[in-house]
Order: structure tokens, then C-alpha cells, then sequence
């Protein structure tokens, strides 16, 4: 019996089998797909790029690693955020212990250990089982009228084509315009014959402003890590920078919008950082949707496309904030067409296109830009079981765990970046790091201590999921209705705000607080 598996192999399970090894524990990856790199592995739809910065988007763990990496742009492009992490499963040796091409499909607690069973039928025990599947890994694919009948292809961004998609000469239909798309729809509109754009939603998005990175920057950044990292993990979004002190409200109207038409012109996710109460007030919040507006309007040409293209719905920020690099001035091509399915809805697709309440509109390939059933939707993938039931039937009504880390009634299971942390609110990597240095400071103090069992407690998770609910209602978060952060993508999925809103630094420190009182809210035996 193994001390430990492992589900998934993208940054949290390298990092996770890394540092289990370290303790000296025996530990196996489980992987679904046929390389490494989890969610980089599998989204290569045109356009794939993270959104924060590549010298912070990466592991702090190893000086050499940080050392030796060189990064080509300002933000990544999943190729070589790919490579990133192949890289990192050769440099440590990691591969030997991943088995890939391997699905978990159930997973079993017996009151000893975890037998796990994968889609060839294999089993494997583990006293413990920690789950690295990434919270935006479940595809969700609109059960659209028609589909099985529409005569040219279609694919997910999120499970696309390794050889790529030729768009040369074709229509192309795009559904979907939050982050995902965002991205995709400006590099496929260069090569498609027409893109038509059908969009639910209006999203605010910011520049990118993305641009090769020269020796002598990332010069600075090799020397100064140690104070970047540092800062990353002082913040509350896992960031190296912090949020301004000053209030949009205590501003005028004239310092506010100098202070953001620089952050525009800088670009990228520190436009959101530049005054405190962007996320806290209303009329704070307003001021900067407001600036965002009129950019978008000077952008686009066609005044009644522009109008379109104005979220109203939803505070700036209170859903995953785009950056993007010519997304509005997509809209200025003879060659695109914006559908607005909020007025006209998609009635089915048919064999030549896609039907709404007012035209069809003919296409030869649909890309569902459509997201993620998220945080919740790899983790119940999988039939997990523990002593009183399964995962599913705790979850009915909305995720609950302590932490994000563990969940009453299923004893020896970690879930790194679970429902109920700051995950999705972060730069991924940090929360990450985070997550699994805790876990295996756990571990190592079971061992030493000689415990072979640990269990959250009812009340601690409970105490929790009131501590999250607390924490989102103390900003403008639950306010975007139509939010994946509320699952509202995924018709039929609960409406509960998941990930934990009092910020990774804060976060942290109740964790460490959890450990350094003997791991309080958890029964050890």
C-alpha cells in the first residue's frame, strides 16, 4: 500500500508528488490525459495565454528552477507554459511515479485506506488521497437542441484538437464571450472566412498590453525573487503587488480617471488594484465599469454594436476579469457578426447553423467558448466515497469543506485548491504552493506523531461555510448573478459562491493557525 495518490499531474500534483517525496512517502499521479501540464495540457485553443504575468505564473519551490527558466513574454502562451511544466516533471525526476492516459472513475475509504479505480479497471491503495484536479477541468458543453445533428464540427475550448483546427475559408460560430473566448475570438477572426460572435453576456475587459520580455527585466526579476515571492504571498490574490490604500470614492473625477487611463495604458490585472474600494463599493465599482464603458464605446466603431458590448449586469470585477489583446477591435471587421442571445435566444443548431428567435445564421464550425463546470465539477467526476455516502450526495446543495482543504466524513482526502479556498480569486501557483506545503506539513506531523487518520470535523465545516459566506458578502462578488464563481453556468448546479473571498494572505494565516494548535477542527486517530 502507497502512502499516498495523487489525481491529476498539472501544477498541483507535480508539486504535490515532489514534496511528498521529500518527506520520503511513496506517492503515485494519476493522470486522465497523455502528457503532464493539466489544465495547460488541455486548453490549446487559439489564443490559450494566462493572465498573470509569466515571471510570477510559475513555482517559488526550487532558486535553481527560477534561476535557469526564461520566459519569452509578458503573459505566456500555453505552449510554453506547457513546456514550463515538462520541463519541471523532467528537472526532478517526476514522471517515473505518473501514470498517464489513466482516469480515476471511483474512489473508496474503508476506515484504513483509499482504493482507487481507474476507467481500465485498475486498482491502487493509498492511505491517503489527494486530489490536484484543477478547478476549471470539467468542460460544459451547452446541451444545445440540434447538436447531434449539426453538419460541420464543433469543439470545447477546453478539450481542443492537439494538431490544431483549420479555420481557413470557414464560418465559424463562437458561443461564448467570457475569458476563454475573449481570447479566442480575435486569432480566430485573422484566419476564419466570418465569425459569428454569440454572446450571453457583456464582459469588461482590459488590455493586456503584452509584449516580449527583454534579458535585462528578467534580470531583475532573477535577482529580486526573493522579494517578489515574498509579496506574492503578503497579498490577497497571490499577486506581487498590492491593492492601492486610496479610495475611488475619496477621489475626483479627474484623479480618478488619470489613475485609470494609466492603469489601461500599462494593462493587465493591476487596473483592478488601483483604488481599495473597487470591490467593496457600489459607487466606488461604478466609477471604474463607467471608464471601462467609454473605452469601449471609443473603440467601437458601430455605436449600436458598442451598446451591445456594455456589461450593466454585473460590478467590474465581481466575475473573472478578462485581459485582452484586440478583443473590442474585433468588432470593427466586416467579417465579424455580434449575436446578442440575451435578446435573441439560441432557439437549436441545425444542420447549417445555429437558430435564435429571430435568424438563422450559417456556420461550418462551432467553438463552445462556454467555461468550466467549476471547482465542483472535476472533483464530483469522479465517484468519491467515504464513510457516510458519497462526495455527490454531501454536495447536493453546494459544496461545504473546511478550509477548501478537507471534508467531514471523508477521512484521509485533501483536495488541493477545493471549493471553499481562494483558488480561483489568486494567481493559481501561489494558492497552490500554499495548499500543498500545508498538506504535507500535515502529513509529516501525522507520521511523527504517529497517527494514521485525519477527519474534519462537522462543526469546523460548518463554521467555515459560514466564514465564506461571510467573507464573499463583504464585497461586490456575489452580485455578478450570472457568475461560474456562483455555478450559475451550469443549468441545474446549486447557487453557492465558492471560493473563499478574505484574501490568500489572510487565508494563510488561519491555515497556519489550524496547524500550529494541533490541527483544530480536525479528529487525528
Amino acid at each position: 500500500m502507497r502512502d499516498a495518490v495523487i489525481i491529476g499531474a498539472g501544477f498541483s500534483g507535480l508539486y504535490a508528488l515532489h514534496r511528498l517525496r521529500g518527506l520520503g512517502m511513496s506517492a503515485v499521479v494519476l493522470e486522465a490525459g497523455d502528457g503532464v501540464g493539466g489544465t495547460w495540457y488541455w486548453n490549446r485553443y487559439p489564443g490559450a495565454r494566462c493572465d498573470s504575468e509569466s515571471y510570477y505564473y510559475s513555482y517559488s519551490f526550487d532558486e535553481d528552477l527560477q534561476q535557469e527558466w526564461r520566459w519569452s513574454e509578458r503573459y505566456p502562451a500555453q505552449p510554453e507554459i506547457l513546456a514550463y511544466l515538462e520541463h519541471v516533471a523532467d528537472r526532478f525526476d517526476l514522471r517515473r511515479d505518473i501514470r498517464l492516459s489513466t482516469r480515476v472513475t471511483s474512489t473508496v475509504f474503508d476506515d484504513v485506506a483509499w482504493t482507487v479505480t481507474t476507467e481500465r479497471g485498475d486498482e491502487l491503495r493509498a492511505r491517503y488521497l489527494i486530489t490536484a484536479v484543477g478547478c476549471l477541468s470539467s468542460a460544459n458543453v451547452p446541451d444545445l437542441p440540434g447538436l447531434e445533428d449539426f453538419g460541420g464540427e464543433w469543439y470545447h475550448t477546453g478539450r481542443w484538437p492537439h494538431e490544431g483546427v483549420d479555420f481557413t475559408g470557414k464560418r465559424v460560430g463562437v458561443i461564448g464571450t467570457g475569458s476563454t473566448g475573449i481570447q479566442a475570438i480575435p486569432v480566430i477572426a485573422e484566419q476564419a472566412a466570418h465569425v459569428t460572435v454569440f454572446q450571453r453576456t457583456p464582459n469588461f475587459s482590459v488590455p493586456a498590453r503584452n509584449a516580449p520580455l527583454d534579458e535585462e527585466f528578467q534580470a531583475w526579476v532573477r535577482a529580486q525573487y526573493p522579494e517578489i515571492r515574498a509579496l506574492q504571498r503578503e497579498t490577497g490574490n497571490g499577486h506581487p503587488f498590492h491593492v492601492s490604500s486610496r479610495n475611488a470614492v475619496d477621489a475626483s473625477p479627474e484623479q480618478r480617471r488619470e489613475v485609470y487611463e494609466q492603469a489601461w495604458q500599462r494593462g493587465g490585472l493591476r487596473f483592478r488594484a488601483t483604488f481599495n474600494d473597487l470591490l467593496t463599493s457600489r459607487e466606488a465599482n461604478d466609477t471604474a465599469a463607467e471608464f471601462i464603458r467609454d473605452k469601449i464605446r471609443e473603440t467601437v466603431r458601430d455605436p449600436e454594436v458598442a451598446e451591445r458590448l456594455l456589461p450593466h449586469d454585473h460590478p467590474f470585477a465581481a466575475k473573472r476579469p478578462p485581459i485582452d489583446t484586440g478583443y473590442f477591435e474585433t468588432y470593427n471587421r466586416d467579417d465579424v457578426t455580434l449575436v446578442d442571445v440575451r435578446k435573441s435566444p439560441i432557439v437549436e443548431v441545425t444542420r447549417e447553423g445555429v437558430r435564435t428567435t429571430e435568424d438563422e445564421h450559417p456556420v461550418d464550425v462551432l467553438v463552445f467558448a462556454t467555461g468550466f463546470d467549476a471547482m465542483t465539477g472535476p472533483l464530483l467526476a469522479i465517484d468519491v466515497r467515504g464513510t457516510d455516502g458519497t462526495l455527490a450526495e454531501k454536495w447536493r446543495d453546494g459544496p461545504r469543506s473546511y478550509l477548501g482543504l478537507a471534508v467531514a466524513g471523508f477521512p484521509n482526502l485533501f483536495t488541493i485548491t477545493g471549493p471553499g479556498s481562494p483558488s480561483v480569486l489568486t494567481n493559481m501557483p501561489t494558492s497552490i504552493e500554499q495548499h500543498v506545503d500545508w498538506i504535507a506539513d500535515c502529513l509529516k506531523h501525522l507520521r511523527d506523531h504517529g497517527f494514521h487518520r485525519v477527519e474534519a470535523t462537522d462543526q469546523a465545516e460548518r463554521d467555515w461555510a459560514r466564514e465564506v459566506r461571510e467573507a464573499a458578502g463583504r464585497t461586490l462578488l456575489p452580485q455578478a448573478e450570472s457568475s461560474w464563481y456562483l455555478g450559475a453556468n451550469v443549468p441545474g448546479k446549486p447557487r453557492v459562491f465558492m471560493p473563499y473571498a478574505g484574501g490568500l494572505a489572510h487565508y494563510a494565516r488561519l491555515c497556519d493557525d489550524v496547524a500550529t494548535r494541533g490541527y483544530e477542527g480536525f479528529q487525528l486517530a
